[in-house]
């Protein structure tokens, strides 16, 4: 099992996804606030905040929290002065790690980030480092069941898809990092296509294989901390996993 968009799938494996509702929401939220502010508040006129409300949707996020969101953005209601921070570092097997971030205190989140590589096997590297192992790329999921490749293929590579590839219960679609994202949605939904998600993410160029059982358990470990981190939005790594490896530390 292979990085970036997987680690969603080692999350699943390991339960987190319901324990963390909570952790959701706030992630989801902060997304919001600040697409809204970036771009304004009308996700007809912001492709970002768009793809937002429609991630926070996916989550059963209550509309209210929604609503709350692109105000804090628009400066309708008060919020923290938020930054969007990109961590690089590398794991244990010589994963390299990619933690997307957004803070309201850069040098607290330094710190703690920091600790955790440190604590987990990891350390933290230096702006660059990681970087350019990955490429920007949308990346959209479809959970549904029933849904197969056939089903999208035609419908994504009109819009402007770059590639399909099918999970044993996932499928994912990768297009360029532009607006190409938010066409291929539009042409998924009218489709009537269900979409998971659909974001921006750091697709790895090149694998690092992880064989030693006690590295991939270390690593998962690392990867969990750090996701759990109220100040990590996404968290992208290149690792490569094999399937009996990854059952035996889940």
């Amino acid at each position: 099992m292979s990085g970036h968009s997987r680690w969603s799938k080692v999350k699943n494996y390991k339960g987190a996804i319901d324990a963390k509702r909570g952790k959701i929401f706030s992630k989801l939220s902060k997304e919001i606030t600040v697409a809204a502010k970036l771009g304004g508040g009308d996700p007809n006129f912001n492709p970002r905040l768009r793809q937002a409300i429609a991630n926070a949707r996916a989550e059963s996020m209550p509309v209210d929290n929604i609503e709350r969101g692109i105000k804090k953005g628009t400066g309708e209601l008060e919020s923290e002065a938020y930054e969007e921070m990109t961590y690089e570092g590398y794991g244990p097997g010589g994963v390299a790690i990619l933690v997307e971030a957004t803070t309201d205190n850069k040098f607290r989140s330094a710190a703690e980030i920091r600790a955790i590589f440190t604590k987990n096997h990891g350390h933290l590297a230096g702006s660059g480092s990681v970087a350019w192992m990955f490429h920007r790329k949308g990346v959209i999921t479809i959970t549904a069941p029933g849904i197969s490749e056939d089903d999208v293929i035609l419908v994504a590579l009109d819009a402007g898809a770059e590639d399909i590839r099918s999970h044993d219960d996932f499928i994912e679609i990768v297009t360029p990092p532009d607006n190409t994202l938010d066409a291929v949605s539009k042409a998924l939904d009218h489709a009537k296509v269900p979409v998971a998600s659909a974001k921006l993410s750091y697709v790895p160029g090149n694998l690092t294989p992880v064989t030693d059982p006690v590295q991939v358990e270390q690593l998962l470990e690392l990867l969990e901390a750090l996701d759990d981190h109220d100040d990590a939005q996404t968290v992208h790594a290149n690792f490569d996993i094999a399937p009996e490896l990854l059952a035996r530390a889940t």
